[in-house]
């Protein structure tokens, strides 16, 4: 009949009763041709979100496939089973990241249909229109147009990735885009780790889950208990220390990190060493700052005797490395936009004195009764509510961090400044650092909305769209060697079987960044100044790298009586390169 995806189908349920029979050879024939059909499918689909949706629904393959093999390396040891699982590990995540990140570096529009750049361009226009509506209707509070924008919003978000697959299917440079292929054990020996660097990657699965430990020279493999069970210990886990209230009471935050500590370190931490730890989490555990963890049989976090750097797989690591590789670094070193202004009110802020309002709130009342006092300190807020509060301390983050650059090397955009136009600006461009410090917010069910919030209003007092989300920061060229988004939840995303986390930290790396130092919860203001103040310190003046300087920022704390607890500085990952 030729329906690939039945036969792809029946050849994975032939390859379960085949195991249950105890041929594991024939079985692994049969998974590895249900395999072959998945992903020559999965390439002949243009749209990246049904891409998404497609390779998700086939995990069930690469979970079977992966505990086959392993199946099989217990019963041969020396055959080399534990490598290819590692390959099928790699070949089961963050595909499409490595294909975007293969296409970051060619201009696909070129030779496209100048309709359908334009249909894009002005697709996107609308989007920032209907942001801008929704921030003065939010403040005028007519929830009914409020709804219907938010229908209009998501059609518009979906004709723009319809015409985006539509640019692919018809660009012949995206055509000769060769797909990256997923690294072998050999090849992230080689391209990847070096002699102070190891590799833990997990994979988690229904029956049972498996962590990989690598060097430069072997692998070890170790089995863990269910997906289930690791889900619960990290949620538990992170249920204490993401709470400012919880974290405080460090005997809570001692018991929860026990029981994932062992669960997912106690095998390994004999043959850690004091290496550098590259983790490759998966499921609950990307969620979880492994800085934090207390390392079995001792009373210390993970971060006081490794370097740890995150990643949604090996092989993205090795192709940021191969598409960065000739890149000359910008000529100037730092750009700040901290400090925005959020509301239009000077009884809210003072920034808006001696201005005459052109759109005044109707319903500043109603704001007040939307504003927990917590949100003061915090750099996120629901999104539903838009009520961003001033954050005091990003000022004081920017200014600490600007003076330790010379004048010529920087640039800051604050208040109404700190802005979409200044964000999306191509001066960007030409600074190595990129910092945001402003509140973060993350939609977990639509990722493309995802984002940053930029200043609301402008120099006459009127509101403006200061929505920086995930579609804006696709489209951005920003080669940067760092972009720290020092804001809340910016590190996660809707977590998409196969892909990860879907977030901010892709779009970065997608606009050029080789490194993004994001944050796991909603952080603390203050803390978060004291935290940036010290890594931006060793970076520059003590000429640390950033992974560096982001682990001894954190041990000081960590250190100190005040922000002793992780809440205060374990949010922050630092994702991509570490060199």
């Amino acid at each position: 009949m030729g329906y690939k995806e039945g036969e792809s189908a029946n050849l994975h349920s032939l390859a379960r009763v085949l195991r249950r029979q105890g041929k594991l050879d024939e079985a692994r024939t049969h998974i590895e041709a249900a395999i072959t059909i998945i992903e020559n499918l999965r390439t002949k689909i243009a749209s990246e979100k049904l891409r998404q949706f497609y390779f998700a629904k086939n995990q069930d393959d690469y979970e079977f496939y992966i505990d086959l093999l392993m199946q099989l390396h217990q019963q041969q040891p020396h055959q080399g089973y534990d490598a290819k699982a590692l390959n099928a590990s790699e070949r089961a995540r963050a595909r499409t990241l490595l294909e975007l990140l293969a296409e970051a570096g060619v201009d696909i529009r070129s030779g496209v249909d100048a309709s359908l750049v334009e249909r894009e361009r002005s697709l996107l226009q609308q989007l920032h229109e209907v942001d801008k509506r929704l921030i003065e209707l939010f403040n005028g509070n007519y929830t009914d147009a409020e709804a219907a924008l938010k229908r209009k919003q998501a059609s518009l978000l979906a004709q723009y990735e319809e015409v985006k697959a539509q640019i692919r299917a018809a660009s012949p440079r995206y055509a000769a885009i060769a797909q990256p292929q997923p690294l072998t054990l050999e090849e992230i020996q080689q391209q990847v780790l070096d002699e102070n660097t190891l590799l833990l990657q997990y994979s988690l699965g229904e029956e049972r889950s498996y962590l990989w430990l690598v060097s430069p020279s072997g692998i070890t493999t170790y089995e863990l208990p269910p997906r289930a069970e690791i889900k619960k210990a990290a949620q538990d886990f992170l249920a204490v220390v993401a709470s400012p209230v919880k974290s405080k009471i460090l005997s809570l935050v001692a018991h929860a990190d026990k029981a994932l500590g062992q669960i997912i370190l106690q095998q390994v931490a004999e043959q850690l060493g004091n290496k550098r730890l590259v983790v490759v989490a998966d499921g609950a555990l990307q969620y979880i700052p492994f800085a934090a963890l207390t390392i079995p049989g001792k009373n210390v976090p993970l971060l006081v005797e490794h370097e740890i750097v995150n990643l949604p797989s090996a092989s993205t690591l090795a192709i940021l490395r191969r598409e960065t590789a000739a890149r000359k670094p910008a000529p100037k070193t730092l750009a700040v936009l901290a400090d925005p202004v959020f509301s239009n009110n000077p009884d809210q802020d003072d920034r808006l004195n001696g201005i005459a309002r052109a759109n005044p709130s109707q319903n500043q009342e109603h704001l007040s009764s939307l504003s927990p006092e917590a949100l003061l300190h915090q750099r996120s807020a629901p999104l539903v509510m838009m009520n961003w509060k001033r954050l005091p301390f990003t000022r004081q983050e920017a200014d600490k961090i600007m003076a330790l650059v010379p004048e010529e090397e920087r640039i800051s955009f604050l208040d109404f400044q700190a802005d979409r136009a200044h964000a999306t600006s191509p001066e960007l461009s030409q600074y190595r650092i990129v910092h945001f410090a402003t509140h973060g917010f993350a939609d977990s069910e639509n990722p493309e909305l995802s984002g940053i919030v930029l200043s609301l209003v402008d120099g006459n007092g009127s509101w403006q769209n200061g929505y920086l989300q995930l579609y804006d920061i696709f489209s951005l060229n920003l080669p940067a060697e760092l972009v720290v988004l020092s804001a809340c939840q910016t590190g996660i995303g809707k977590e998409i079987k196969g892909e990860g986390l879907v977030g901010l930290t892709r779009g970065f790396m997608y606009a050029g960044a080789r490194r993004v130092a994001v944050s796991l919860w909603s952080v603390d203001d203050q803390a978060t100044a004291i935290l940036m103040s010290s890594l931006y310190d060793k970076m520059i003046s003590e000429r640390m790298p950033p992974a560096s300087a982001l682990r001894a920022a954190q041990l000081e704390m960590w250190h100190s009586q005040e922000w002793k607890s992780p809440y205060y500085w374990a949010a922050f990952t630092l994702q991509g390169e570490w060199r």
